[in-house]
This record gives C-alpha cells, sequence and structure tokens, in this order.
C-alpha cells in the first residue's frame, strides 16, 4: 500500500539526508559484493539499460522518475569516489599518498596509474554495455 508522506522544510532536508545516506550505503554494499564475487557482475547496468529504466520511470510519473535520477546520480557519485587514479576518488589518494610520503608521486608514476585508470574504467564500461546487449538481445 502506497502512502504519501509530507514533511516541513527541515524535516525534508533530515529525511532528503537520510535517504542519500542509505541509498550510498546499498551502492557501496553491492559493489562490494560485486567485487568479492557475492553478486553477479550481471547486475552492472549501463546506458542502454539506465535509458530503458528512465523511460520506465517516467511512465510511472514524476516522483518516480526523480527518486530514479536520484539513485542514479548517487550511484555514479559512490562510483566517481572509487580509488582509481582518473576519477576524483584517484585524485584524493594520490593527495593521501603524497600526505603520507611527504612528496608527490614521480609523474611517471601518476602518468601510469591514469592509463591503468582508464583500462580499468573502460573494462568495466565494456562489462556494463555487454550485460545490456545481453539483456537486450538475451
Amino acid at each position: 500500500m502506497l502512502r504519501e508522506v509530507r514533511y516541513g522544510p527541515l524535516a525534508a532536508v533530515t529525511e532528503a539526508a537520510r535517504a542519500t545516506w542509505e541509498a550510498s550505503l546499498l551502492t557501496v554494499r553491492v559493489l562490494w559484493r560485486m567485487v568479492t564475487g557475492d553478486a553477479s557482475l550481471k547486475n552492472l547496468s549501463g546506458p542502454i539499460n539506465i535509458a530503458q529504466y528512465a523511460g520506465d520511470s517516467v511512465s510511472l510519473g514524476l516522483v518516480p522518475f526523480l527518486q530514479f535520477l536520484a539513485i542514479v546520480s548517487i550511484s555514479l557519485g559512490i562510483l566517481n569516489l572509487l580509488p582509481i587514479p582518473v576519477l576524483d576518488g584517484g585524485h584524493l589518494l594520490y593527495f593521501v599518498i603524497e600526505g603520507i610520503r611527504g612528496k608527490p608521486l614521480s609523474e611517471a608514476a601518476q602518468v601510469a596509474g591514469q592509463q591503468i585508470g582508464i583500462l580499468l574504467l573502460l573494462m568495466l564500461m565494456g562489462l556494463a554495455i555487454y550485460n545490456d546487449l545481453a539483456r537486450l538481445f538475451g
């Protein structure tokens, strides 16, 4: 049974922060389960599947569509914080390493990290698109 709940401005901000935190934790848990093999990599979706879900959520109305957009945004934000050198999380990793060492990594090490990061992202995107095509044609 669905019910509509309305919040005042301050309560709405608190509730939004709680819901964002829960969605963030869920994303991290699922990613971790994929890394450890406890969840299938088939759960990974790419642009085709995301577009299909967006269309499905639009047909349900504005609120479900906005909820879908929020989930996608949170998931992308979490992914961006992964310690992969080409992502923001990778830059944070470099800053931590610099703080520990007292000096930045060499330019060669940073370039190698960037190349590895790009390769990892290409592999991740390839898997996501493969999963999308397998769902579409399989």
